[in-house]
């Protein structure tokens, strides 16, 4: 048997599985071998033949590579909700984002909005800005992430908001979560988890996906800006 498996996951997904890496190891019975890329990137890399144990997606993109044939149905599990929020640098002020109203005037007085392209909340984000009728002005001088963490931007003073998944704004230090875009503006993301048809190991990655979907790992998701 292999000592390794091998895990690709979103990016929402790499703050608790960092802090459960070693009772996850533990449950797994061997090294997991992880590599985290945003949804649509992955998807791209598995559809051009990446080799993998076991994937973490959202629902969306495991249902597209469980219909393709890689990843057998049988084994998917949903592990977490997740919310865009935005984040400002630590220290600033915490604008008003409660409202739909207030969260168009705060993205309009913004310098620079941070928010991803390939990620599942770009996407979100650049038809929610469509939606509200200020997606003009807010790209004339937003911060185009094309792959990793918008919250980087704050750190580095190119913008003064970033919108992402708030579980993938709390990778990042020197930065305050100001809270969830509202949650009737948003369809939450599930992140689930599946074994490819042609895993290495594939009796470690089950063990791995009941561990993942199991009470234990509650704690670690909550602490990571996801809900169970």
């Amino acid at each position: 048997m292999d000592n390794a498996i091998r895990m690709l996951s979103t990016l929402g997904l790499m703050g608790a599985m960092r802090s459960l890496s070693e009772a996850a190891e533990l449950a797994a019975g061997v090294r997991i071998d992880a590599d985290y890329a945003p949804t649509m990137a992955l998807l791209k890399r598995l559809r051009e033949g990446e080799a993998a144990d076991l994937v973490i997606l959202t629902r969306e993109g495991l249902d597209d590579v469980i219909a393709e044939g890689r990843v057998a149905a049988d084994s998917a599990v949903d592990l977490a909700r997740s919310y865009v929020g935005i984040a400002v640098r630590a220290g600033d002020a915490h604008p008003d984002i409660a409202s739909e109203a207030a969260l168009r005037k705060t993205l309009l007085a913004s310098r620079a909005v941070a928010y991803s392209r390939l990620g599942a909340s770009g996407i979100y984000f650049a038809q929610l800005i469509e939606r509200l009728g200020i997606a003009a002005e807010i790209n004339a001088r937003a911060v185009i992430v094309p792959q990793g963490f918008t919250a980087g931007r704050l750190v580095s003073g190119e913008a003064d908001l970033a919108v992402q998944q708030i579980s993938e704004l709390k990778q990042i230090a020197g930065i305050e979560v100001i809270g969830p875009i509202p949650p009737d503006m948003q369809t939450p993301a599930v992140f689930s988890a599946g074994r490819m048809v042609d895993a290495k190991n594939a009796a470690a990655a089950d063990r791995l996906l009941r561990y993942l979907a199991s009470a234990e790992v509650a704690p670690a998701l909550r602490e990571s800006g996801l809900e169970p």
